[in-house]
């Protein structure tokens, strides 16, 4: 049995935990008490019910800490999924967590094989010494699953340690067969960056097609159903949306867009304006209806989800407000009363009678009486 320290209780920090800690020792290191409460109580802290169900049934050698000696304490391998968010003056990921977690591991865990599962800037990882880049490939809400049965495992290093760590994500999954990639640093960082683009080059797709059906009076769902039956094309990540949002497609868009530099592109500028354009779109749609009170059902990204992070529902928003929109805002999962100087309300009854017209980013059944716009045309993600 191996001593693995976790650092960071986000998707990509939890979802590691509970996979490595059903056949080893796994101490999570977090600097919210809550949610290092929360695990010790088998409780999940996010929005996850696979994560939920292991954490209450099944028999896990996991403990959680905001202790760091303590966490790294005789650790065989430190992972670290800490935040990186996209820093917009600088033009590239802040990865200050990622480096003050590094530094501190070498400092307290100098025997441990240091794996970053944060995403990091093209080129980071070869900086450090004992650190490997082995990127996630996880969507929000089923993060375990992704990690219990998983596309791929990739490792930033060609070599027997590499290896070895990759055997054991295969080893804790439960998919049988998954493909292990070993390739240099570099093109380890580049797969997680183009992987999350071509995603949201997707979401953008259909997205503009939406808008040519709506500008045109088509019908999207079948435009896009007719696409979907050519095997090359498929029928998934086609569900027009009001913009790619939530932790990873903003961010690693952008990201990648500064790495190019002096090579020559215009796919990715192009995707990046793509999904303000659609925004706009939809926000131009709202205001020819006239509304006179305006309801936000939901702020998060998507559905079955807590995430407001980065969700275009935000940016339509602010939108919205500029033009002078009076709007009141539904969402349970939002403590506050007001959300950007707008009100909230916990009342799903008041919020339907109070609104003339209701703006919906993901579809729901609470709203069948009631005239509201959506473009959720297939009623999944």
């Amino acid at each position: 049995m191996l001593k693995i320290a976790v650092v960071g209780l986000g998707y990509v920090g939890l979802s590691n935990s509970i996979l490595l800690s059903r056949y080893h020792s796994v101490c999570a290191l977090d600097i919210d008490q809550s949610r290092v409460s929360a695990v010790n109580s088998k409780q999940c802290p996010l929005h996850d019910e696979h994560m939920q169900h292991y954490l209450t049934n099944e028999a896990l050698n996991l403990t959680a800490t905001t202790d760091a000696r303590r966490a790294y304490k005789d650790a065989d391998y430190v992972i670290v999924a800490t935040p990186t968010n996209y820093d917009s003056d600088k033009g590239t990921f802040d990865t200050s967590s990622v480096c003050s977690v590094i530094k501190q591991a070498k400092r307290l865990a100098p025997q441990a094989l240091i794996i970053v599962k944060s995403t990091v800037p093209i080129g980071f990882t070869s900086r450090y010494e004992n650190v490997l880049f082995s990127p996630e490939f996880l969507r929000e809400g089923s993060a375990l699953y992704d990690n219990l049965y998983p596309s791929r495992i990739v490792v930033g290093e060609r070599s027997e340690r590499a290896q070895r760590f990759a055997l054991l994500l295969q080893q804790a999954a439960e998919a049988s067969d998954v493909r292990i990639l070993l390739t240099s640093a570099q093109e380890a960082e580049a797969i997680k960056l183009f992987s999350n683009s071509y995603l949201a080059l997707r979401v953008a797709f259909f997205n503009e097609l939406d808008s040519y059906a709506m500008h045109n009076d088509l019908d999207a769902k079948r435009i896009i159903e007719g696409l979907s039956l050519d095997c090359r094309i498929g029928d998934y990540y086609n569900n027009p949306s009001f913009g790619y949002g939530g932790y990873c497609l903003p961010k690693d868009s952008m990201q990648l867009l500064s790495q190019f530099e002096d090579t020559p592109q215009s796919l990715f500028s192009a995707l990046v304006q793509s999904n303000e354009k659609r925004k706009q779109y939809i926000v131009d749609h709202v205001c020819s209806k006239a509304p006179k009170m305006l309801g936000i059902y939901r702020l998060v990204m998507k559905a079955n989800s807590d995430n407001f992070r980065q969700s275009a529902t935000h940016d339509v928003i602010m939108q919205l407000q500029k033009r002078g929109v009076q709007m009141l805002i539904y969402e349970p999962y939002l403590s506050s009363s007001r959300y950007e100087g707008i009100e909230v309300t916990p009342s799903l009854k008041s919020f339907k009678q109070r609104c003339d017209l209701i703006l919906a980013n993901r579809s729901s059944d609470d709203l069948k009486e009631v005239p509201h716009i959506t473009r959720d045309i297939f009623n999944k993600d």
